[in-house]
């Protein structure tokens, strides 16, 4: 036995069962109950070595306990674990001071090795004000275990100055994450200040970001300053770094590490109090191995990384953001809509190449074109057709992929989810076979005009009769 107590609150027997047995095969001594009184009363006489509480107890919220035992025992580790998985429960339980915030469902073995981290770790000593926090909207929607990553990760950096890279695809919400930081941070007071690089003219950009003097270029008539003054005191948004020029990589670099820097044209150097989150979509190490991107200004940037997944990763989270953004819509003055439950299954199972800026979009149509209330499958199939170019296929798979998204289609309208295994080879087998031979036929076996009939390339209607052993027709020309 380790001689380590350990205190669990939470109102499902079934979470307090599995966590006693899991804490004692860890070999640690454990107290079990189902409210936030009992807890209490153990905290205050003295018992326990770590807390493990559930936010919501019949009695009182878990996060409501953490100030109040921080008060009287102040080296007591609290593990804040909860269904409401959201990034206000994350940043709630740290800034009331709870040591780790676990998002259910949680694995046993992470949570063992908390509460072994809890034990051993020192104590922090600064903790932000809880009230200080903005009681706004959520900046980021999703219960995904990739999504429960970054809340986690955002809420030990609220109360630091530590530069963040975040990585991710066009539409993930790369800067949502930026203003999180800024907004639950310790310089929400100061001014948020995003530039994007790919938007900017290259020779501009050391102007826009460092400003000019009088006279320090032609058309400079007057001083200008630039977004590093603008973003005194705050939080500066480097969007699309790997877009940056390579003299203005230079000039940014001795900002990181002097803190300081000049104006153009100017001679006087500036103290720099801004705390820097870059973003690209690129991948910044193959850009360092192209002699695109300094490796030295990467690994300053680099302290802290997120990578934001894309939507198609976290499908799961799909249903919660339709709802969020049809509620947005709502509150301008459109009518908002629900989806059948095959329009929502075909919405998880599309690529989302636009990601959640994509899916925003799509919600915004839907409002605005169509009049009833329901969306089917069949408005989903047309617009998603339609919202954003499609992706080249591969030659000769133009018959095959538009029979396959026909079948996916039918399957979803009547309920039934997507196709079992191997049925679409079965109806490839049954039906494209006798198809292509009944279009030859028809054509008298030309093969260009049975090629545009079909939507196929000329090569692959050849190909297809070939691996189809479809008899050819002689005498039809155009072969």
């Amino acid at each position: 036995m380790t001689n380590h107590t350990v205190l669990v609150a939470d109102d499902d027997a079934a979470i307090r069962t599995v966590l006693n047995q899991a804490l004692e095969r860890s070999g640690y001594n454990v107290r079990v109950t189902g409210n936030a009184a009992t807890l209490w009363r153990w905290v205050s006489d003295g018992q326990g070595d770590v807390v493990i509480t559930d936010v919501v107890m019949p009695d009182e919220n878990g996060l409501d306990l953490i100030p109040r035992i921080r008060k009287i025992r102040p080296e007591l580790r609290v593990i804040v674990m909860s269904a409401q998985s959201t990034l206000m429960t994350a940043l709630k339980a740290t800034e009331r001071g709870a040591f780790e915030y676990l998002p259910k469902p949680f694995d046993l073995n992470e949570l063992i090795a908390i509460v072994r981290r809890a034990l051993e770790a020192p104590r922090a000593t600064v903790q932000p004000d809880a009230n200080d926090a903005p009681e706004d909207g959520l900046p980021l929607i999703g219960r995904s275990p990739a999504m429960q990553e970054i809340y986690r990760t955002l809420a030990r950096l609220m109360g630091t100055d530590l530069t963040v890279l975040i990585n991710g695809e066009s539409g993930t919400g790369k800067e949502l994450v930026a203003r999180a930081l800024h907004e639950y941070g310790k310089r929400r007071s100061g001014p948020f200040v995003a530039i994007n690089m790919a938007a900017i003219p290259r020779e501009l950009i050391e102007s826009e970001l460092f400003g000019h003097e009088k006279g320090a270029f032609t058309g400079a008539t007057h001083r200008s300053a630039g977004r590093f003054e603008q973003a005194e005191g705050g939080t500066l948004f480097l969007d699309e770094i790997g877009d940056m020029p390579a003299e203005a990589q230079t000039r940014l670099l001795r900002v990181l590490q002097e803190g300081e820097y000049t104006s153009v044209g100017g001679r006087t150097p500036i103290r720099a109090n801004v705390r820097i989150v870059a973003a690209t979509h690129h991948d910044l190490r193959l850009l360092i191995r192209q002699g695109q991107f300094r490796e030295d200004l990467y690994f300053r940037l680099n302290v802290v990384p997120i990578r934001l997944p894309p939507l198609r990763e976290r499908t799961g989270d799909i249903p919660e953001l339709v709802r969020h953004f049809m509620a947005r819509v709502a509150a301008e003055g459109l009518s908002p809509k629900t989806l059948e439950p095959a329009a929502m299954e075909r919405l998880k199972a599309y690529r989302w190449p636009g990601n959640v800026r994509e899916l925003e979009n799509l919600v915004r149509r839907l409002t605005a074109l169509y009049s009833d209330e329901v969306v089917g499958i069949g408005v989903i199939e047309a617009e998603l057709a339609d919202a954003s170019p499609a992706a080249p296929e591969p030659e000769g798979d133009g018959l095959g992929q538009s029979m396959e998204r026909h079948l996916r289609s039918y399957f979803l309208a009547h309920g039934e989810g997507l196709p079992p295994p191997g049925l679409f080879d079965r109806v490839i087998r049954e039906v494209e076979r006798p198809l292509i031979a009944l279009t030859l036929e028809a054509t008298r076996g030309n093969q260009i005009r049975a090629a545009e009939i079909l939507g196929l390339n000329r090569n692959t209607l050849r190909k297809k009769i070939r691996d189809l052993t479809i008899p050819v027709i002689r005498g039809g020309g155009g072969r």
